[in-house]
């Protein structure tokens, strides 16, 4: 379907973390359907390769960069070779699955390197890249993808059982990402480098059916989110369409959080 001005993005770079996830994919064909160029990053070279050729088949522009979001040297050495970037999407976290007795310092300290201390460093590596996007067209944007979980508790009676609910160290790192979101807003604001969250609800992939339904249930529109509903708000933060919006968080939960 043809995308109408002012969401397209024709000319523009953009780099997404953690692309070929449930809605890294998602998020990656809906900046590549809208016209730009987008740099697919992940830690697995052949599935990222795979995804790359299967991308291009589909018509797409596409390279991809085969590093991990939280190794800074990696980070650093990749962005001081990019001469422009348009849209930089914040979406990659690592983390292992723990119940509430079983977790460990180095969890939470883990979780929090791969998505709000590698999101700082890559606004701050590209951010020559970025300054250059403003100067070729006018506005660059910063894109961190945070969770309804950053906001609210899980409530652990939805879930087969405790151990199963959104766990202790994804919520308040993605919480950390929003407090992220603001500051970087504030200090790159007067550059026009516009920095927002997307804060996605239950877009649960491969879930229990009797848990999902539930989880359905407790949203205002009693289903579930489907990776490609994420698309128009992230064409929303990406492109101009939201050429006054920064330091804000948009919520994609189907009103879980209004309630």
């Amino acid at each position: 379907m043809p995308i109408p001005q002012p969401f397209r993005l024709d000319g523009r770079i953009a780099f997404v973390s953690g692309a070929r996830g449930h809605l890294g994919a998602a998020m990656t064909r809906a900046l590549a359907g809208a016209g730009a160029h987008v740099i697919i990053n992940g830690r697995d070279d052949s599935k990222l390769a795979r995804f790359q050729e299967q991308l291009g088949g589909e018509g797409f522009s596409v390279e991809r960069a085969t590093f991990d979001i939280a190794d800074i040297g990696a980070v650093r050495a990749f962005f001081a070779g990019r001469e422009r970037l348009d849209i930089l999407v914040n979406n990659a976290v690592s983390m292992q699955v723990k119940g509430f007795s079983s977790l460990q310092p180095q969890d939470f300290a883990a979780t929090y390197e791969s998505a709000v201390t590698a999101a700082f460093e890559a606004v701050r590596a590209a951010l020559p890249a970025l300054r250059r996007a403003v100067a070729l067209a006018g506005d660059a944007s910063v894109v961190n993808v945070s969770s309804m979980y950053g906001q609210v508790a899980p409530d652990g009676r939805l879930y087969a059982s405790r151990d199963g609910q959104s766990p202790f160290h994804y919520g308040p790192v993605k919480a950390a990402l929003l407090q992220l979101t603001r500051h970087l807003a504030a200090e790159l604001g007067s550059e026009g480098i516009r920095v927002n969250a997307l804060v996605p609800g239950p877009f649960p992939a491969g879930i229990d059916a009797e848990v999902g339904q539930r989880l359905a249930e407790r949203t205002m529109l009693g289903r579930l989110g489907k990776a490609a509903e994420i698309a128009g708000p992230l064409l929303f933060l990406a492109s101009k369409a939201s050429s006054y919006m920064t330091g804000a968080a948009l919520n994609i939960d189907g009103g879980w959080t209004a309630w």
